[in-house]
């Protein structure tokens, strides 16, 4: 069982990954041997957040296998009034933030509001490693201990500035998605528990076979397998269930 908490729909404008329609995505995971997944929108991402976010609640609608992943922004111009209370009604079960490309600091003030409300509707927190800098991850998770943050995209030589904070705090995971350090997965699992790293491919911009490579070939044991695979996401999706 594999549950994808890193995926997207519709046209990425910079690579040729297809047209990022739910038709090629369940292909995609029946290929690959993928159960669910948690799917954010390219518009919420690079155009209009809140039009994303209303797209891929409507895509994925009728489709059980795809969770809508909303992308939040701080309310300070209004266009995400009632944000949460919106996405827990559209049945989201994740949120993503983009802060360095949205132009936004995300253990600032302005959005403070939208994260405590995150964490009191027990919604997990995904971010790109990119896109945030690791003592602004530890702030956010450290002023809000029931907020789920999970970053992945860490790429290559990122373990060193993870590891303290993974020490630091209980609520901060780790994404698979190009998780590039060689035995990364099997040091982090050793030094931390197989319970701080969450299953994610970053598809379509990144192959899914990366991710599950990283995974199945690894030499963690099958209990540890299933929890990164599947469980430790499911258990972070039930805070959201526990608090609704």
């Amino acid at each position: 069982m594999l549950i994808d908490a890193d995926a997207m729909l519709g046209r990425h404008p910079r690579r040729d990954v297809g047209a990022g329609t739910v038709t090629q995505a369940l292909a995609d995971m029946d290929r690959f041997g993928i159960a669910e997944a948690l799917v954010t929108h390219s518009w919420s991402w690079l155009h209009d957040p809140h039009r994303g976010n209303l797209r891929v609640a409507d895509l994925t609608a009728a489709e059980p296998r795809l969770r809508p992943c909303w992308v939040l922004l701080p309310d300070t111009c209004g266009e995400t009034e009632h944000f949460i209370t919106n996405a827990l009604e559209h049945g989201v079960a994740a949120v993503r933030a983009y802060p360095a490309d949205h132009g936004y600091d995300l253990a600032g003030p302005d959005a403070a509001p939208v994260l405590d409300a995150l964490a009191e509707a027990g919604l997990p927190l995904l971010l790109d490693a990119p896109q945030i800098t690791w003592p602004a991850v530890e702030t956010v998770a450290a002023a809000r201990p029931a907020l789920s943050v999970v970053v992945g995209g860490l790429g290559y030589r990122l373990l060193r500035q993870a590891a303290g904070v993974l020490t630091r705090t209980t609520n901060v995971h780790l994404g698979l998605a190009n998780l590039s350090s060689h035995c990364g997965l099997e040091w982090l699992v050793e030094r931390y528990g197989s319970r701080r790293l969450v299953f994610g491919t970053g598809a379509p911009a990144r192959d899914r076979a990366e991710s599950i490579t990283r995974l199945l070939w690894s030499e963690l044991d099958d209990a540890d397998v299933a929890l990164v695979g599947a469980g430790n996401i499911r258990n972070l999706l039930r805070q959201e269930a526990r608090a609704a």
